[in-house]
């Protein structure tokens, strides 16, 4: 009789668990997302069908990407006995009693056992030692699941001894399809109800989630319980019941339209204005609203260059920086260098001198090909036979590591595409410059010096697009 209370005390607990965990995959078939690793014709999904796991893995990713769900199906594929522990519950005493059972079970009935080890990286290096022994000796085959990067929270030897499978954030599609299969889902879903969830809603619950499975169906879950059907008995899940479930308030962002040009130039705009607070208001804004931290990065190293350059040499040092630490850290700390970098560069001396390249470009456009001054050419292959690099000075053998002689073409001699500006580090730049053009203009005889003509803003557009 007790085994007849505990198996429907059971059946009561599944059918009342969250939906998440109802809807928990069962198979490859159902799972979703991580094709790089368990899609069609890949090593893991492979050994998972042929049932031949023989090597330990650690499984790598964010919250909520499905690696306690492949494990699950792992151990619902497997014929060899499946063991799951917390590491932030068990210890080495739990972990003794588990090997000893595998080898006892390995002794009498042949049977091989798959650890599953939840949280791993939370165990400390005399834990981790304690399991290597028994991986090596195939005693049991681990299955690590960590939030953490195992590179740094793994010790070595573990490592050594696995195969590291990383897994990514689903992105909005496949949230939604987890979303659009919870509603459909007559056995462990909403099926047997009448739901009309908004496309306004769900996108924003696919969004809103950020990868997570998880996250979405609690979000999902919450708006169905909360919301009273109607006379009819439809449940109607709206933009507003949506941002209620899940706490976040939508923003107008689509990062293909409009919004999504319109707010990276307000940022960039800001930040090249000199305007801190704009630069986080609109920082903010696209943060929120799901853009890539990335994108951002890569915009503010162009204004570094584009926009401040040697006013301030530190500006592509500091973004750049940013970048690096991002890719190390990731959000949601990864915000800091982030803002530090908008910041430093908002804050920063301008200067667009950079542009000085562009025109150079456009008098090359002008002029054609012109051959390289023969003193200016490579001496290691033709020195002998046709002069090339003849009468080049070294400058690191002339006092002050300067030397006045002939860089440009001769008919360019005294054409001066970079102007420094005054700000910053620049007057200082500008100071030796002028001294060593002087130099170059008596020792070379050159009669008139002239400024290449600026050029408007749609000219330079219009070079970087040739450029593409």
């Amino acid at each position: 009789m007790p085994d007849l209370f505990d198996h429907a005390m059971q059946e009561r607990m599944k059918s009342e668990a969250p939906l998440a965990a109802r809807m928990r995959p069962r198979t490859l078939d159902e799972f979703v997302g991580q094709e790089h690793i368990v899609g069609e014709g890949k090593l893991l999904r492979r050994a998972i069908e042929a049932d031949r796991l023989f090597s330990s893995i650690l499984l790598f990713g964010p919250p909520g990407s499905g690696k306690t769900t492949l494990a699950q199906v792992i151990a619902n594929t497997t014929k060899s006995h499946f063991v799951t522990i917390s590491a932030i519950l068990a210890g080495k005493a739990d972990l003794r009693v588990v090997v000893d059972e595998a080898l006892e079970r390995r002794r009498l009935h042949n049977l091989r056992t798959i650890l599953f080890v939840d949280e791993v990286h939370r165990w400390n290096k005399a834990q981790q030692d304690a399991l290597l022994p028994h991986v090596e000796s195939g005693a049991i085959t681990l299955i690590g699941a960590t939030t953490e990067n195992p590179y740094f929270e793994v010790i070595k030897a573990l490592i050594s001894r696995s195969r590291v499978f990383q897994l990514r954030n689903l992105n909005q599609e496949e949230t939604g399809l987890l979303l659009d299969r919870a509603l459909a889902d007559k056995e462990r879903g909403y099926g047997t109800k009448r739901i009309t969830l908004d496309p306004a809603a769900r996108g924003h619950l696919a969004e809103v989630a950020s990868g997570d499975a998880r996250n979405a169906l609690n979000a999902l879950e919450l708006a169905v319980e909360s919301t009273p059907p109607d006379a009819d008995g439809l449940i109607h899940i709206t933009l507003d019941v949506a941002q209620e479930s899940i706490q976040r308030r939508a923003v107008l962002y689509d990062k293909d339209g409009d919004a999504h040009y319109d707010t990276i130039s307000a940022f960039i705009k800001s930040v090249r204005g000199s305007d801190p607070d704009a630069a986080l208001y609109w920082l903010a804004k696209m943060l929120y609203a799901g853009e890539d931290p990335k994108f951002i990065l890569r915009r503010l190293i162009i204004l570094s260059g584009e926009d401040i350059g040697l006013a301030d040499p530190m500006a592509l040092v500091v973004t750049a920086s940013a970048l690096t630490a991002f890719d190390y850290i990731g959000l949601p700390e990864g915000i800091y260098p982030i803002v530090e970098a908008t910041l430093y560069l908002a804050t920063a001396p301008k200067s667009n001198s950079a542009g000085a390249y562009f025109k150079a470009m456009k008098k090359l456009e002008e002029e054609g090909q012109v051959s390289v001054p023969r003193h200016l050419m490579d001496g290691n292959r033709d020195a002998a036979a046709m002069g090339h690099g003849k009468g080049y000075v070294y400058p690191h053998e002339q006092e002050g590591h300067f030397t006045a002689q002939q860089y440009l073409p001769r008919r360019l001699l005294g054409t001066y595409f970079y102007k420094p500006s005054g700000e910053g580090y620049e007057p200082q730049v500008a100071a030796r410059l002028e001294m060593w053009r002087e130099a170059q203009r008596k020792a070379l005889g050159i009669e008139k010096a002239v400024n290449a003509p600026e050029l408007s803003e749609e000219i330079i557009q219009e070079m970087k697009r040739r450029i593409k």
